[in-house]
């Protein structure tokens, strides 16, 4: 059992709370997380766990975690809470490999984020874009890492289940949808359409901005579809997750009744 913080390999994991080091690499805290990891195919490259968590869990899911795991490891409680970003842990930590996709599998609904910088809002995000049937997310290289501890726990482990592409020039990946006959979409608060009005029936990507200055001009002043959430005058804007659920319930209405 590791009972000290300084061991090398409490070191190494701890790293992963920084993006830089966090190349490749996954760092769950949890163990929905866990399941849900597993569920989608990941293997572990090791577990950290402590002794009481370890005995609450059902003999086939400890099995199954040994089977999935490259090294599984009993910590103290202590070194538990030092390798988890969360402030109350639930017992078990796990490194798993991660590879970014080149390419997003879309067909007819995908979603596009530029410059968004929380990451519980883009975990609430992929968690209703998944609910939704977004077959794919784009972001910008200034979107919030995809990879953060928080993105994960916040999309309640959606996060492996949405295709996920960062790619280095959003406004030219739009461009190049739009070219094949993509629906672009965007919102602004001076648009002449309400979000009810458009045609979400056609391949659509969905374009939303930055939480507290929205998209940038360049992305406004094209050819794209621009649309409005209207709400009560004096109240300020919706948050980013929440106006991204509006919208992509619509979608989900319009193709549902279709």
């Amino acid at each position: 059992m590791i009972t000290s913080r300084q061991n090398s390999l409490v070191r190494s994991i701890r790293k992963l709370h920084q993006r830089k080091y966090r190349q490749g690499q996954l760092l769950l805290e949890g163990t929905h997380l866990l399941q849900e990891a597993l569920a989608a195919g990941y293997r572990f490259a090791v577990v950290c766990y402590t002794a009481s968590w370890q005995a609450k869990q059902s003999p086939a899911f400890w099995q199954q975690i040994l089977h999935r795991s490259d090294r599984a490891v009993e910590v103290s409680e202590e070194v538990l809470a030092a390798l988890c970003t969360t402030t109350t842990p639930d017992g078990v930590v796990a490194v798993a490999d991660y590879t970014p996709l080149p390419t997003l599998p879309l067909k007819r609904l995908g979603l596009c984020l530029v410059t968004l910088q929380d990451p519980g809002n883009l975990g609430t995000i992929i968690r209703t874009a998944a609910a939704v049937g977004v077959e794919g997310l784009l972001l910008t290289p200034d979107c919030v890492d995809i990879t953060h501890p928080k993105v994960l726990r916040a999309s309640a482990g959606q996060w492996f289940r949405l295709p996920m592409q960062t790619v280095t020039d959003g406004l030219a990946t739009l461009k190049t949808y739009q070219a094949q006959g993509w629906q672009i979409v965007v919102t602004l608060p001076t648009a002449p359409l309400i979000y009810w009005q458009a045609d979400f029936r056609q391949p659509t990507l969905l374009v939303m901005g930055n939480e507290g200055q929205g998209l940038p001009p360049a992305y406004q002043n094209l050819t794209f579809t621009a649309l409005r959430i209207p709400q009560e005058p004096n109240v300020e804007s919706l948050n980013v997750a929440i106006a991204t659920a509006v919208l992509l319930y619509e979608v989900y209405r319009q193709r549902w009744l279709d």
